[in-house]
């Protein structure tokens, strides 16, 4: 089992115990609509979305040090897992955080983790990262992890939603991520 330490966040696999947690913050509709995904109704959904969607490897409850409780995800969806057409050498970062921690930088704080993880550890030779239009907070996270935008997809359909999305795709090379300061 997979753990990555940051100066503030512990980044470790979800447990079923993680499930008020993760319900304190994914029933919030500000959080899982920008992300693509409904809010959720209940604790059981949310248990089952930790046994079930995020029950795989490279998928990390952020947890916050101080406090010892969970309060966003973030995962690396490699090759035909992701969202996006990429070889098996390559991998989509997704996250997401609840409200009352976004703007501390704790998600930039997380994803410069799991990259170096991806290209040290997994040897993964890029990452990408998307974030649907109007989800600016999104974008100047993975601008200010060196994420250079790739392409915009049009009409993109969301399955969880069930509509239809335009998408802003940024990438990052293995090279480009060695050159950052």
């Amino acid at each position: 089992m997979m753990r990555l330490e940051t100066q503030r966040l512990l980044l470790r696999p979800w447990q079923e115990m993680d499930a008020a947690d993760l319900y304190e913050y994914a029933r919030d509709e500000r959080v899982g609509p920008i992300a693509g995904w409904p809010p959720h109704t209940s604790v059981e959904q949310s248990r089952d979305i930790i046994r079930t969607v995020f029950n795989h490897p490279e998928v990390y409850a952020v947890e916050l040090k101080e406090t010892q409780h969970a309060v966003g995800c973030i995962g690396i969806l490699i090759g035909t897992n992701s969202n996006f057409e990429i070889s098996e050498q390559e991998g989509e970062i997704a996250y997401w955080i609840g409200v009352p921690y976004w703007g501390k930088g704790l998600i930039p704080e997380a994803v410069r983790a799991v990259m170096r993880h991806a290209f040290e550890t997994l040897k993964l030779k890029a990452l990408w990262c998307g974030y649907f239009a109007n989800n600016t907070q999104s974008q100047v996270a993975q601008s200010k992890c060196g994420f250079r935008h790739h392409h915009i997809e049009e009409k993109k359909y969301n399955q969880f939603m069930q509509d239809y999305r335009t998408e802003h795709i940024s990438r990052i090379t293995y090279e480009e991520w060695l050159e950052l300061p």
